[in-house]
């Protein structure tokens, strides 16, 4: 058995006690051993949601780790308690799995991966939309050339989200905290790290939101593919799904996908006239099907991942890229200009 500490028991641990309850593994193998919350409140009740009325809550991580002694700490605090909690997990000889985003800065991510690497531990990130069904399966069509070679991929993110709270006060809203759902699968699809982002940023009319709202970047890859992005939080009208739009373009067709069910792959088949002759062409099902419930899948690799000893497909020391391509699309929206990214 593993024993856990969930650190941060605020409305998001709700959706960690479902993921969980949807893995087989953490069915047999797991114990929730303990609850840390600023509100010790907040801990008892979601001890007693988690069915685990006997499990320890408190107000300080380390005094619990130290009492507990557990495997792992899921780490669902906020972004600014992000590296002071996963850092003293680590150093006490705990696994982290951490809510998104991994830090608040390249320094801050980077001394997290150094954390992991010195503890001998994993330190992995939820990016739950690259464990989605549809993102599985572009993929898999990219892999195996059902459109030729990439060229581009693309995806339009447009929903009226009225949450009220925090997020309203934000600076760069959209990109810092909705957008790496979306840069994380794209760069999943390309399979390759980004080189330079420029990107603009607006707050429409009309938004309900302090800062930055809305966002176009254009991403440069290897190999001259290109990603592009369009986003905004507050478009009434006409919601996509919260996985957003997508066309992925090839050298001999494209695939489309609406974010939800339908997923289509047009190939080229004519070799005559203005416009070449298209075919419908069958969409290659997951390569993994087992691995496509989001949150759950990134909570069973994880699991899978301290059993077996091998890196799991959203460790620190990868998901940093996608941290990197959010914050190089702010400095390029704050400067105006063309940000390359080294990371």
């Amino acid at each position: 058995m593993l024993s856990a500490v969930m650190a941060g028991c605020g409305a998001m641990s709700e959706g960690w006690l479902r993921a969980l309850s949807q893995v087989p593994r953490a069915a047999e193998r797991l114990e929730l051993a303990g609850f840390v919350d600023l509100d010790p409140g907040r801990a008892r009740q979601l001890a007693q949601a988690a069915g685990a009325p006997g499990a320890a809550t408190g107000t300080d991580l380390a005094a619990m780790l130290e009492a507990v002694r557990p495997d792992i700490v899921f780490d669902v605090v906020i972004p600014g308690a992000r590296r002071t909690v996963a850092e003293t997990a680590l150093a006490r000889g705990c696994h982290v799995l951490s809510e998104k985003p991994m830090a608040e800065s390249l320094a801050d991510a980077a001394a997290l991966i150094e954390a992991a690497r010195r503890a001998g531990r994993i330190h992995a990130v939820v990016q739950n939309r690259r464990f989605v069904p549809g993102i599985r399966r572009l993929r898999r069509l990219i892999e195996e050339r059902r459109i030729g070679r990439l060229t581009g991929v693309h995806c339009d993110f447009f929903v009226g989200a009225h949450f009220g709270g925090f997020r309203e006060q934000m600076d760069h809203v959209l990109l810092l905290d909705m957008s790496i759902h979306t840069l994380d699968a794209a760069r999943y699809l390309i399979g390759a790290a980004p080189q330079a982002v420029y990107c603009h940023e607006t707050n429409p009319t009309g938004s309900w939101y302090s800062h930055g709202a809305a966002a176009s970047a254009i991403f440069e890859f290897p190999e001259n593919v290109t990603f592009t992005y369009r986003g905004s939080w507050c478009a009434e009208g006409a919601n996509t799904s919260w996985e957003g739009a997508w066309r992925v373009t090839g050298t001999e067709g494209t695939a489309t996908w609406d974010g939800a069910e339908d997923l289509r792959l047009g190939r080229v088949t004519g070799t005559e006239g203005l416009l070449r002759a298209v075919s419908a062409a069958e969409v290659p099902e997951p390569p993994d099907p087992g691995r496509t419930l989001g949150h759950a899948s990134v909570i069973d690799e994880f699991l899978s991942a301290i059993e077996t000893g091998r890196a799991p497909e959203t460790a620190a020391e990868d998901n940093i890229r996608s941290l990197a391509m959010v914050l190089a699309a702010i400095d390029s929206a704050e400067r105006r200009a063309r940000v390359t990214i080294d990371v």
